[in-house]
């Protein structure tokens, strides 16, 4: 199947084209769902992103309005360098099955720009179009690895579950139990802010421009991840949520009870780095209590956060014996239309699909 998909959920517009498939796919007699011992693979025909960072750096963050009107201006300019001429454009809609499109999570104005454009499409080209959803982009990105054991077409996908996913992003905290690649069970989410919102709101407070996520990380490789105990919310609960909105007002405080501390280049990169730690302690111990309690076989970690190499080192040794980890390529971490593609096909095989219209707070 080939799907040409689009990604406007927020400040980076995406368009890919995508040849997906999975060998000897059946169906299970007990459970009615897919079953087979093969993964879904994706071979990307085309993927572009446009990014918006330059727009939105002077407000410090993302304006809905100005973002639906980028993503206007910008997804015909990537479909045409994919399409090109009216001789390739013809040829290549001769063999495109699907168009999917990211319906939310989002910022709904962003949203509705990608849905019209994918509307636009379908209606003149004759082609179905259904929704995708963002956050189920982001938890199949482990499957566009290729240079993993599970990219080996003798590796059976059945010996990674049960796992446990968490998804971190800017909008969002989750942490799911995965029964097969088809069924899951959210058993946690933050109750405030996600993680990546966190990090985004210390760099406001540390002065550092948007986005936020890496620059704090940037500075903290310089700073003592021990220099500053902030507390580690929710971190002994018996539960698998969380809590960051705590974390960022003590960072505020500490700030505020040490006049100059925000302007103390040896100060700021403590800060930063003592916030870093106190949030994958969280995010380390809350993930580790849920492979433990579930029997997991594997971890997948992916959304914007998962290119954090701070994260990634901690998870890689917390986690690296125990379990087969994955985090996403790091091209595929941040938003991109590829991941909706797999989101969308994985839909596809389910016999599901998602109706086209913004769906600003879409959840798992």
């Amino acid at each position: 199947m080939k799907i040409l998909a689009i990604e406007t959920s927020c400040d980076e517009t995406g368009i890919a084209l995508v040849e997906a498939s999975v060998p000897h796919l059946g169906t299970s007699t007990q459970t009615g769902r897919p079953a087979c011992a093969d993964r879904p693979r994706f071979k990307i025909a085309a993927s572009l992103i446009a990014s918006q960072i330059k727009i939105h750096r002077p407000f410090g963050g993302v304006v809905p309005n100005l973002a639906k009107r980028e993503h206007e201006k910008n997804l015909p300019i990537l479909y045409r360098r994919i399409f090109g001429t009216a001789t390739k454009e013809k040829r290549l809609w001769g063999k495109i099955d699907l168009i999917a499109v990211t319906v939310g999570p989002g910022l709904e104005p962003a949203l509705w720009a990608g849905i019209t454009f994918a509307e636009e499409l379908a209606k003149k080209h004759k082609k179905p179009f259904v929704g995708a959803n963002h956050l189920e982009g982001h938890l199949y990105s482990f499957l566009l690895q290729k240079k993993t054991p599970i990219s080996n077409s003798q590796f059976p996908i059945s010996k990674l579950f049960p796992a446990v996913a968490l998804i971190v992003s800017g909008g969002h905290t989750i942490l799911l139990k995965m029964s097969d690649l088809y069924t899951w069970k959210k058993i946690g989410e933050t109750r405030d802010d996600a993680v990546g919102e966190a990090y985004d709101k210390v760099a406001r407070l540390l002065n550092l421009p948007y986005p936020g996520g890496p620059e704090v990380e940037r500075l903290a490789r310089s700073g003592n991840p021990r220099a500053i105990d902030f507390p580690r919310p929710m971190i002994y609960h018996k539960n698998y949520d969380f809590s960051f909105s705590g974390l960022k007002t003590s960072v505020r405080y500490y700030i505020v009870t040490h006049p100059g501390a925000d302007k103390n280049t040896e100060t700021k990169a403590d800060i930063a780095a003592s916030f870093q730690e106190a949030a994958l302690d969280v995010l380390v111990k809350k993930a580790g209590r849920a492979i433990e309690e579930t029997g997991a076989k594997a971890l997948f970690v992916s959304g914007g956060v998962s290119i954090n190499n701070a994260l990634r080192g901690r998870f890689k040794k917390e986690f690296g014996k125990k379990v087969q980890l994955y985090f996403p390529s790091r091209k595929f971490c941040n938003d991109n239309a590829v991941m909706i593609a797999a989101a969308a096909y994985i839909k596809f095989i389910q016999g599901k699909k998602y109706r086209p219209a913004a769906q600003a707070n879409l959840n798992m």
